[in-house]
């Protein structure tokens, strides 16, 4: 009987943000004493499961948009940066910016445009405005797209953007202390900055090296200054410190979806598909083990993909937001 009422304790709106909060602090503690390494492990197994459970559930609320062939631009745009990965050479890496910010795009259109050729109009126009400006020539919208969007937006922006929603909904002081707590360990990381620091071994080093433009391009939009070579990411206490934000913001966005199992349900899938998802799982975290850079590579698409399918539920949370403060204000 104890044992019940603590479980559904756990299981209530309050008990999921309490919860919350106790892995926030766990995320940003082990930030700050193996920024690196956490990193990598969170990106190397939580990822692939978070990928694979994610698409699963998006696919079972068709993907939040009106027609479920839409995904095909997402799907198409998933591919040529794949494309773009795999060949360092390939023209296709003049257009990442382009491609990601039509994705972007796109998830707008679909969540108010039904007609087909409607959307193909706007896409078309986008692209020929994108052409005629010359928009991949542009540093500041090449580092928000092509850098940002799909990592620093995506784990901590809209991860955010969730809890600040969910706490806007419940109308619940819990909601509201975790999105505090949330704010607070991103602040932890840049206001306090230790001066010691034990360094990485030459595998955590070379394993993260195909991370480090992310460092880099924080390092210069926050105006830190802390990156101006590679040695820089791993010895500078200031690039120190953005690494341990990095690693916070992954590991506890991964966190965050495995801890809603009771809210959205994704757990709630057929034997069948469970199994699926586990064996990719476990063979995604065996290349990764085998090699982390073949891991990165193999399983490019799926994170990519992901992040593309997850855009029209980002652009509902904000609408949701929006209505949000909407009605707490009386905004007419």
């Amino acid at each position: 009987m104890g044992n019940s009422t603590f479980i559904d304790r756990v299981k209530s709106p309050d008990g999921i943000n309490y919860l919350n909060i106790g892995l926030m602090v766990i995320s940003v503690v082990a930030a700050f004493i193996i920024p690196f390494e956490l990193f990598l492990f969170a990106y190397s197994v939580l990822g692939p499961l978070h990928y694979l459970t994610e698409i699963s559930w998006l696919q079972k609320k068709d993907f939040f948009i009106k027609s479920k062939w839409d995904i095909a631009i997402f799907v198409l745009a998933s591919l040529l940066l794949m494309i773009g990965a795999f060949d360092s050479h390939s023209d296709i890496n003049r257009y990442v910016t382009e491609i990601i910010c039509i994705g972007f795009l796109f998830s707008f259109i679909v969540l108010f445009v039904e007609k087909t050729l409607v959307k193909i109009g706007l896409l078309l126009a986008a692209l020929f405005l994108f052409a005629l400006f010359g928009l991949n020539t542009v540093a500041s919208f090449e580092i928000l797209f092509a850098i940002f969007l799909p990592t620093i937006i995506h784990v901590f922006i809209f991860t955010g953007a969730f809890i600040l929603f969910g706490a806007l909904k419940g109308k619940s002081l819990s909601g509201i202390l975790s999105l505090a707590v949330f704010m607070g360990c991103a602040l932890f990381c840049f206001l306090y900055i230790p001066s010691g620091f034990f360094g990485v071994s030459e595998y955590v080093e070379n394993s993260y090296q195909i991370f480090s433009i992310v460092n880099k391009r924080l390092s210069d939009f926050l105006g830190m200054g802390a990156i101006t070579d590679m040695k820089d990411v791993f010895t500078n206490p200031k690039a120190i410190a953005i690494m341990r934000f990095i690693a916070f913001a992954y590991t506890y966005h991964y966190l965050n979806w495995f801890s809603k199992t009771t809210v959205i349900k994704w757990h709630e899938i057929s034997k069948t598909r469970f199994a699926i998802i586990i064996s990719l799982w476990l063979l995604s975290v065996a290349v990764y083990a085998y090699n982390y850079k073949v891991g990165f590579f193999a399983l490019f698409l799926l994170s990519i993909l992901h992040v593309f399918l997850e855009f029209p539920l980002n652009n509902q949370t904000f609408i949701g937001i929006w209505r949000e403060l909407r009605n707490l204000f009386s905004l007419k």
